[in-house]
């Protein structure tokens, strides 16, 4: 099965900027699941848990407080803390 091209390939073409049959494939890399992995997270496993909505808020909440911190990046700092106060490397 041939991939289909780029949406900006295929405007490009039907604009009569490119002539059909030249328009460019755009590949993109996949996760071990099939879909489509972006470049910062190949290689990368989501942990992920189901918390009630106050839980969210007051992660942005500090998140901001600290100077824009991303939820990821604070989940991250959480986890190493875990793994240190358990005798293990922090890996995050």
């Amino acid at each position: 099965m041939s991939k289909k091209p780029s949406l900006s390939s295929a405007l490009s073409q039907a604009s009569g900027r490119i002539p059909p049959g030249k328009a460019k494939s755009v590949t993109k890399s996949t996760s071990a699941n099939g879909t489509a992995a972006q470049p910062g997270r190949e290689g990368k496993k989501a942990i992920a848990g189901f918390f009630d909505p106050a839980v969210s808020r007051q992660l942005k909440e500090i998140g901001l407080k600290r100077g824009d911190l991303s939820v990821q990046d604070m989940l991250a700092e959480a986890i190493n803390d875990f793994f240190t106060k358990h005798g293990r490397s922090a890996i995050a």
